[in-house]
């Protein structure tokens, strides 16, 4: 007498979980995640800082610093400065690198004002820095 075997099946391992795991993985790690904030890559091409290495040594020292307050004024120094001051300030040193910091709160014509006076006053390296966090 002859004993039927029975066939054995291999081991089928579907992708159906896998799929539905690696989903459920993919939706949780964009949910948890923090998005990258283009705000903080500075749109500054170094090509310039390595070709001229003298010329960025020699304006390392003169740097001004404009923070312009929620109220729209602009300070210099810790001073609040008219238009007729800011622009006596910038043209003193035209070569100088001029970074403008705005409030959080500041109005943008505030800020535009000082760009164009900066600009009427000769100045060629104008930065807008922007703080993460601060508010006022």
């Amino acid at each position: 007498m002859k004993l039927k075997r029975r066939k054995r099946n291999g081991t089928l391992i579907t992708m159906t979980p896998l799929v539905d795991v690696m989903l459920i993985l993919l939706v949780f790690f964009m949910v948890t995640s923090s998005y990258l904030d283009l705000n903080m890559i500075p749109m500054v091409d170094r090509g310039e800082d390595v070709q001229n290495p003298t010329q960025s040594q020699g304006n390392v020292g003169a740097t001004l610093l404009i923070r312009i307050g929620s109220d729209g004024q602009a300070r210099f120094r810790g001073q609040p400065l008219g238009v007729a001051a800011l622009a006596a300030a910038m043209q003193e040193t035209p070569d100088a690198r001029v970074l403008i910091l705005p409030s959080g709160f500041a109005d943008v014509q505030a800020l535009v004002g000082v760009i164009e006076l900066a600009t009427a006053a000769g100045v060629t390296n104008l930065r807008v820095v922007r703080l993460e966090g601060a508010g006022g």
